[in-house]
């Protein structure tokens, strides 16, 4: 498993210094403790994070270094390699502790109330309907062709929200057709074989340069999806519960990272590129540009499941109301508390 290493202050200059200092607090910089003397140490050294090479999940990346700084000695990635066995189900089977991974996507996990509790949002924004040329409105999906990965994964339900918001119903109204979670929702997009789908980058990004489909909806840009999280960060309900220590270290680790995404897109793309999750490095700019990381400060991650469990349960897809999601799969006390003690 490929390893994160921050690079050293003295390969910046004054100004990229004190940019990096702001996000990962001064005291890494000069060899101090990051650690108060009146702060305990974590509960556990040793945390497991999924491991998906998706631009969008660098701070995960970029933060390993921050992680032990936070007293983490032990840090392994595990990988999401297939459909049967994504992020989410690596969580709540107790395989890995933390994740980054689309709200939406995590949905099934605590609509069946499974361990899985969301304590952040990192970003908005990753996410694009990509269409056929005939495709211009929301609404002419109406009767056509979508493609996902698997049906009931992330993909389904975030088109099925983006349709049952302008008055389409998803299981009635649209062919899906599914990759059976060997073949990618893209693929099936540019063999014609589905009129639509929802791209993670860098597909959108990927397509665009080879002149293949056009943008019908852009969460980064298109109102009201721009205003909820895309990303979310979450953990295993009984680790945050046993170790609540090392959750809000290992959380503040991860919204640090963001910082940096946010302030050093350029070095960011680079560790990207080096590190083989995503060669492309323009293309890692242009998504890391773009992705609003610092919303994670302003905006309430509760909005976002409200937003889509109730687009969801009016449909069917779901059987838990929005409170009920809300009430058995959150816990927003560590973000409060970092919210205060990181802020700007």
């Amino acid at each position: 498993m490929n390893r994160v290493h921050v690079t050293n202050s003295h390969a910046y200059g004054r100004r990229a210094f004190l940019r990096s200092a702001s996000a990962l607090g001064a005291t890494s910089f000069l060899g101090l403790p990051l650690t108060s003397r009146a702060e305990s140490v974590p509960e556990v050294t040793r945390i497991r994070l999924v491991h998906a090479p998706i631009i969008c999940l660098a701070p995960l990346y970029i933060g390993e270094e921050l992680l032990r700084m936070e007293g983490f000695t032990d840090i392994e990635y595990v990988p999401s390699e297939n459909a049967s066995e994504t992020g989410p189900g690596l969580v709540t089977s107790g395989k890995a502790d933390i994740i980054q991974w689309d709200a939406v996507g995590m949905f099934p996990a605590l609509d069946e109330d499974k361990p899985l509790t969301l304590l952040a949002g990192i970003h908005p924004g990753c996410q694009e309907l990509i269409g056929t040329t005939d495709i211009v409105r929301i609404r002419d999906l109406k009767g056509k062709r979508i493609g996902v990965s698997i049906l009931g994964g992330g993909d389904h339900l975030n088109i099925a929200s983006i349709l049952a918001y302008v008055g389409v119903d998803p299981i009635k109204d649209i062919q899906w057709v599914s990759g059976q979670g060997t073949m990618d929702a893209s693929v099936l997009f540019e063999q014609g074989k589905v009129d639509a789908f929802i791209g993670f980058a860098p597909q959108p990004q990927m397509l665009r340069k080879r002149k293949i489909g056009h943008t019908v909806v852009s969460t980064v840009s298109d109102k009201p999806w721009s205003q909820y999280f895309c990303c979310m960060l979450g953990s295993n309900r009984d680790f945050a519960r046993k170790n609540p220590i090392a959750t809000k270290r290992a959380m503040r680790a991860i919204l640090k990272a963001a910082d940096i995404c946010a302030n050093e897109p350029e070095r960011v793309a680079k560790f990207m590129a080096d590190k083989g999750y995503q060669p492309d490095r323009d293309i890692s700019l242009e998504v890391l540009k773009q992705l609003p990381y610092p919303r994670w400060r302003e905006a309430n991650p509760e909005d976002t499941l409200r937003f889509h469990a109730l687009r969801l349960y009016e449909v069917g897809m779901i059987k838990s109301t929005p409170q009920k999601l809300v009430a058995r799969g959150t816990d927003w006390r560590f973000l409060t508390a970092l919210k205060k003690e990181l802020k700007a």
